[in-house]
């Protein structure tokens, strides 16, 4: 077994399951153009909820707070970019590029701004009271989070919304006899943009520096003159700035979303968390990606097992690996 694991970590080691369950999927779907379709279906999906996740792996793993509450910024964020684009939707339809990406991004922008504020606000409120007690954070944020979708069915209702797409996102590209959603190969562009993002701020920067040296050492951190707890807000209103734009995206991945989006999110972003391991923005991205794929490829091989294929990956990767695929922290 360690001479098995020692090759696979020569070849590029957990990096490959990916590779490895695509193929094994080609085999058993049998048809390429099926598979292509699938595969790409599954890497957007994967990049929108590596967008919800990595903002929940950041506080989870860095700043030791077990949020449960998180999965309501990305409702909120799904219904405030839903909002501004039914809004804007004369820009939405115009002929002009242009006018369709202002729309879009204005609908983000406007996700994103939400969830640096109530990511403070929450931050400052409800989780700094309970740092250090799991059992408190749990409840607390679990009921912030019963509180907020509340708050959406008092402002936006019990039926479900519909998201319109601006017009350069809509339809599909035809190569031979595949067929590719325009708004997948989008979200997986975003995804992949902010991932490099995420990863140069964390690893070349001095604020990620400042980020990483705050969770081994604080007290020397704060000895040199640095405030550590401004950047754990600041990481907790990144966290909850990606999740309102990973809902903004997933919004218009369904073009209909109910209230209950968030607690539905919830569990799958846990999973992807508890899969990737603690604090790695890396390992949340393979993680998200394995759940997005395999996700889709079951549901195609066996639409039945579909509901529980988040479930037996994850069962399957911790009996492996228990701390998970790549952990930053244990």
């Amino acid at each position: 077994m360690q001479q098995i694991n020692e090759f696979a970590g020569r070849l590029g080691g957990v990096y490959l399951l990916p590779v490895v369950v695509a193929a094994l999927a080609f085999v058993m779907i049998g048809a390429p153009s099926s598979w292509v379709t699938l595969t790409v279906a599954g890497l957007a999906m994967g990049m929108m909820i590596f967008l919800m996740a990595s903002g929940l792996s950041l506080v989870f793993g860095l700043m030791d707070v077990l949020n449960f509450g998180h999965s309501a910024f990305v409702s909120f964020g799904a219904f405030i970019a839903a909002s501004v684009l039914a809004w804007l939707s004369g820009w939405l339809e115009a002929d002009a590029v242009s006018l369709n990406i202002a729309a879009l991004f204005l609908a983000f922008g406007a996700a994103i701004l939400f969830g640096l504020v109530a990511g403070w606000f929450f931050e400052t409120v409800i989780v700094k009271p309970v740092y250090k007690d799991h059992l408190r954070q749990i409840l607390i944020t679990m009921g912030a989070l019963i509180v907020a979708e509340q708050m959406i069915l008092a402002i936006w209702g019990g039926t479900p919304v519909s998201v319109p797409r601006p017009e350069f996102l809509e339809g599909s590209l035809l190569i031979g006899d595949i067929t590719i959603e325009i708004y997948r190969i989008f979200a997986f562009l975003l995804g992949l943009g902010v991932y490099v993002a995420l990863y140069l701020t964390l690893n070349r920067t001095r604020i990620g520096l400042l980020i990483r040296a705050g969770v081994e050492n604080r007290e020397m951190v704060e000895a040199l003159g640095f405030r550590v707890d401004r950047l754990f807000v600041a990481v907790f209103m990144l966290g909850s700035a990606l999740a309102a734009l990973g809902g903004a995206m997933w919004a218009g991945y369904e073009t209909l979303i109910t209230p209950a989006l968030g607690a539905e999110m919830m569990i799958v972003v846990f999973i992807v968390v508890i899969i990737g391991g603690l604090g790695s923005i890396q390992g949340t991205l393979l993680g998200a990606i394995m759940v997005g794929l395999m996700a889709n490829y079951i549901g195609y091989l066996a639409p039945k097992l579909a509901l529980a294929s988040n479930m037996i990956l994850m069962v399957a990767i911790l009996l492996w690996r228990p701390n998970g695929l790549k952990p930053a922290v244990k």
